[in-house]
């Protein structure tokens, strides 16, 4: 990837109606930062474009992405609230989640949140793939986390601009992308290997790497946590020939949904097991003081 300059923002600097506050991150393509809108009173999300690549070529790119993510209108896709040509750079207005799902997974994530987020996600992508709309850059830093409790998928559209805009950036990101899309034939199957690769780690705790070949990392702790129905679901999203996978987010969703109700059931004995346990242990050494105090 080419090095680009930074966008040279200051905080508390003022642009157009938004004062910055602080840097969120910044890649290839664009820096993201927290602002205040000074007009509304609220917070947002600002992705501006790194200045040397805007141009009348990935302004028109842009205009049509965005005209075309405008009729994928979903709550699990981060829609864009403002776009404006503010002091020469392009600007970019979303709301402000609190983190990102790559933030969140530095933490312990219990069986119900991740079946809770795994729900959104799909339903999301499902959603654009019936309306032949693909995302091909899904990862745990474009999952946004609100407050809410809800999660969204971000940069549908953007990311396919920048893929556009920087020469030899490749069509997504390294480690999340399915090997034909990193040859550049990404697909709706390309989406549902990224979304196994993230769910994978947010069930087994480890990323699965290349070549994908099982046993993956984190194995032993998956099969504790689901059934082998839900192993096989993950397995065949994230099979290296893109034929055996799902063909879309909707069918790897409607798989999903069948084996979801055994999922449940496997965590509630684990669960029970474990109650047990720990009940068991705890009239054990209840019967150990009553003998030392006789």
């Amino acid at each position: 990837m080419p090095s680009v300059p930074s966008t040279k923002l200051r905080i508390r600097q003022k642009l157009g109606k938004y004062r910055i506050e602080k840097r969120l991150g910044e890649g290839g393509f664009a820096s993201v930062f927290q602002a205040m809108d000074t007009i509304m009173g609220t917070r947002v999300a600002l992705k501006i474009p790194h200045e040397p690549l805007v141009d009348d070529q990935l302004l028109a790119s842009f205009r049509k992405e965005s005209r075309l993510l405008a009729t994928v209108d979903h709550p699990g896709i981060l829609q864009i609230k403002d776009a404006s040509i503010i002091n020469g750079r392009l600007v970019i207005s979303f709301p402000l989640g609190m983190e990102t799902l790559f933030d969140r997974l530095s933490r312990r994530m219990s069986f119900d949140t991740t079946m809770l987020l795994i729900d959104q996600l799909m339903e999301a992508v499902a959603f654009a793939h019936e309306r032949k709309v693909i995302h091909c850059d899904i990862k745990p830093e474009n999952v946004i986390l609100f407050a809410d409790g809800s999660a969204r998928l971000a940069d549908f559209g953007i990311a396919k601009v920048a893929r556009q805009t920087i020469k030899g950036c490749g069509t997504g990101t390294v480690g999340y992308m399915a090997p034909e899309q990193a040859m550049g034939r990404p697909s709706c199957r390309s989406d549902v290997f990224s979304l196994g690769l993230v769910f994978y780690r947010m069930l087994a705790g480890q990323w699965p790497e290349w070549p994908y070949e099982w046993p993956l990392p984190g194995y032993q702790k998956l099969k504790t946590r689901v059934p082998q129905s839900m192993i096989a679901w993950l397995r065949k999203s994230i099979e290296i020939n893109g034929a055996k996978r799902f063909p879309d987010a909707v069918r790897m969703r409607n798989a999903f949904m069948r084996i979801r109700p055994e999922a449940t059931r496997f965590v509630e004995k684990q669960r029970a097991k474990k109650r047990a346990q720990r009940n068991s242990d705890t009239a054990r050494q209840s019967k150990v003081r009553t003998r030392r105090a006789a």
